[in-house]
């Protein structure tokens, strides 16, 4: 069993294939403590490492000094008042102003499969078993219901919190953390993912220093400045090597990632709704449910931790992991707004031409939307531009042979628009002051049932209006104006978190409804990237700089955390929209194969050259972007660290085949070939490299690795294809 109480000793036993977490029961009061969370061990009596027997012991044998217990006691689920004065999960504010909050061990249970998480997006499945830890503050009859679920195939514990009124008066929560995890700080270092827009995903580490450090968001979008994750490493972890604690957060609205070092040298880890935005009420009898935590143990290095994330979100959270992964052109760098009926044929016919099966109309098609200053809200065809319609569309471009994909941005909302003059009290506004505008747009307050549904029927009628098979759902700016008037004065603090829980509804409606729609959610590219909107669409939009040199550091960032499944990746006009880099095409596809492919420019405007290398891109995508989606992704070598190439490999999870993809960027300036060790072939096996005819065994490659030419320039693609073979 996976989980399992020793009664004797009052422990609680999580394990995962390879990982063990330990927490325990404390003194009369039953105190719940952590006490280990690392590689499996196989004993229950490591009780000695909450140092119960050090002063100031617990408040049975030193109630004179309860509050120096609480300072330093290594809560499970950590709550504000009676001197914890570290960053707690847990704040109430009573009817009478009151703050303080202890929570004793009430109950447990345990039982088979996971429980969904109302309104919101979690992990899923079959194989799983779940601990129900029951808290109870006796004062103000609050209950706090504790999840853990541990997977049979996955190194990972999925944690989340339900905090239940049980009491005849209201209380306010102030702070709802999903998860806290503590530890010796001994030497550490803590990683985080930043960035900003068009630079998302940059991943940073440093030494873990006493102290908060960590991360965060408030725009109440997850943010492209910012990611929910944080992780714990030691100083010598590498890729392969080394113990690495992860925390990912299932949710992509305002966050908090902390981790604290306090005066003992312990490091409390916490993470959940950011508590600065954040307040809910909780009527007598009411309940409220925490975003999960997905918290990862890896004594294999970074690249352990990121292929347990990887095999968590492809097997339990992301729906569509198996829908099929088109290649696709966009409209949107071929000719922004300037397009027409004919325009958009043109562009269905160079896919054609290519065997590109799906043409996806970008910004533009509907309402008034010559520019980005008029018409969202207005989700109806501009028959001026496409006089058929989307339906005319459609069916000319499955006459070629393409399927048709539209781009838009549902929770947006134009000033110059029929539905902000109809209802200008669906936009997000404070009262007595002018909304704020961010790219001539304004948000609409999704928190309203009556805003959704009108959101929501235009979608639909959008879709049905023709043989649509892919929706790129965008959302342009952060949250400013935070106020809902379908909420009393007293509650407003609960606005920002309604609005996600809306969107969540929102698109969980769509994806129930269109179960054949390809989704892919975009936030000005990457500003919602994160586990929470992969829930309902198996990709997103990465970053809106496609430009192939940064996309290496940004498709490293994501790849710390999220399945190569999940990227969208196209080749982009050049020189770069975004930074005026020139890059060579081929270069462009190497980069792309890797996730999502396709193309966001106007085939037509490319070289000869260039034009004669799309059937080549489009045969290497089909072939290896099944290993790439599915299999086991290995870090080989990092532009974002050594500033010269890039290497990144992916293995089939049967072992039966693998891919690399190096990109060297400048030249290395050197006549002696690069040896490039790779990773995660079964080692008695024998391998052929397709290129060169040369067969090694799956050690020989691992060890003695292969060696890369040196040429003596900028831009070096090359794919390196291994099967194994059979006898």
């Amino acid at each position: 069993m996976p989980i399992s109480y020793n009664e004797q000793r009052r422990v609680f036993r999580l394990d995962t294939p390879h990982t063990t977490y330990l927490m325990g029961l404390v003194g009369s009061e039953n105190f719940l403590g952590h006490i280990y969370y690392g590689p499996s061990v196989p004993d229950d009596n490591m009780e000695y490492l909450l140092r119960l027997e050090e002063s100031p012991f617990t408040p049975d044998g030193n109630a004179r000094e309860r509050a120096s217990f609480y300072d330093c006691f290594p809560f499970e689920y950590p709550a504000w008042g009676g001197g914890n004065f570290r960053e707690p999960c847990l704040r109430v504010r009573d009817a009478r102003g009151g703050g303080n909050c202890e929570l004793f061990y009430d109950s447990h249970r345990v039982f088979q499969g996971k429980p969904a998480l109302e309104g919101l997006p979690a992990t899923y499945g079959d194989g799983c078993e779940t601990l129900e830890i029951v808290l109870r503050d006796p004062v103000l009859e609050l209950r706090v219901h504790l999840l853990y679920t541990v997977f049979e195939d996955a190194d990972a514990i999925c944690r989340s919190a339900r905090i239940e009124n049980a009491g005849t008066e209201a209380l306010d929560l102030t702070a709802a953390l999903s998860a806290s995890l503590e530890m010796d700080a001994e030497e550490l270092e803590v990683i985080t993912l930043h960035g900003s827009w068009a630079r998302e995903q940059t991943i940073d580490r440093r030494p873990l220093r006493p102290g908060r450090q960590g991360t965060f968001s408030q725009r109440g979008i997850s943010s492209h400045q910012f990611h929910p994750f944080l992780a714990l490493c030691e100083p010598t972890a590498t890729q392969e090597r080394g113990l690495v604690y992860g925390m990912s957060f299932v949710y992509s609205g305002n966050f908090l990632a902390q981790a604290e070092t306090d005066q003992y040298r312990r490091v409390r880890a916490v993470l959940g709704i950011h508590p600065d935005s954040f307040q809910w009420r909780l009527e007598p009898g009411a309940s409220f449910q925490t975003p999960e935590a997905a918290l990862v143990c890896s004594d294999s290095g970074l690249g352990g931790m990121s292929r347990t994330y990887h095999d968590l979100f492809r097997r339990h959270l992301i729906r569509g992991q198996k829908k099929h992964r088109p290649a696709l052109l966009n409209s949107w760098e071929a000719c922004y707004f300037d397009f027409d009926h004919e325009r958009l044929l043109q562009l269905g016919r160079e896919a054609a031409r290519y065997g590109i099966e799906l043409l996806v109309v970008d910004d533009g098609w509907f309402g008034r939307r010559d520019t980005d200053t008029s018409s969202l809200g207005d989700w109806r065809v501009d028959l001026k531009k496409l006089p058929g319609g989307l339906t005319r569309l459609a069916e000319e471009l499955a006459d070629m042979g393409v399927k048709l994909g539209v781009w838009m941005e549902p929770e947006m909302i134009s000033p110059d628009s029929d539905l902000y003059r109809a209802h200008p009290d669906y936009a997000m506004a404070v009262p007595g002051r002018t909304p704020t505008q961010a790219r001539c747009q304004l948000v609409l307050d999704l928190t309203r049932k009556e805003v959704r549904d009108c959101v929501y029927d235009q979608i639909s009628a959008v879709l049905r209006s023709a043989d649509i098979r892919y929706l790129k759902w965008d959302m342009n700016r952060p949250l400013t104006d935070v106020y809902s008037p379908s909420l009393p004065p007293d509650r407003q603090g609960e606005t920002a978190h309604r609005y996600v829980l809306g969107l969540y509804e929102l698109q969980e409606r769509l994806v129930t409804d269109f179960p054949e729609l390809l989704l892919e959610n975009c936030c000005s590219g990457g500003g919602r990237f994160d586990a929470g909107m992969l829930y309902y669409s198996p990709q997103i939009w990465t970053s809106d700089n496609a430009e192939a040199v940064d996309r290496l550091v940004i498709q490293e960032g994501a790849a710390l955390l999220y399945p190569l499944s999940s990227m969208g990746a196209h080749v982009a006009a050049c020189p770069s929209h975004v930074n005026g880099r020139v890059t060579p095409f081929a270069i462009r596809g190497q980069v792309s194969l890797t996730g999502c492919f396709g193309y966001e420019l106007d085939l037509d405007k490319l070289s000869e050259e260039e034009q004669a290398l799309i059937p080549g891109q489009l045969a290497e995508y089909r072939r290896f972007g099944p290993i790439f989606r599915e299999g086991d992704c290995y870090r080989l070598a990092s532009y974002r660290e050594n500033h010269t190439y890039d290497a990144v490999m992916a293995v089939a999870k049967d072992k039966s085949a693998a891919v690399v993809s190096f990109v060297q960027v400048r030249s290395r300036a050197s006549r002696r070939s690069l040896r490039l060790r790779l990773a995660g072939l079964e080692e008695t096996a024998l391998y052929r490299r397709e290129d060169t005819g040369e067969v090694r065994s799956g050690a020989g490659w691992m060890r003695g690795g292969v060696l890369m030419e040196a040429v003596l320039s900028d831009y070096l693609g090359r794919l390196i294809y291994l099967e194994q073979v059979r006898e």
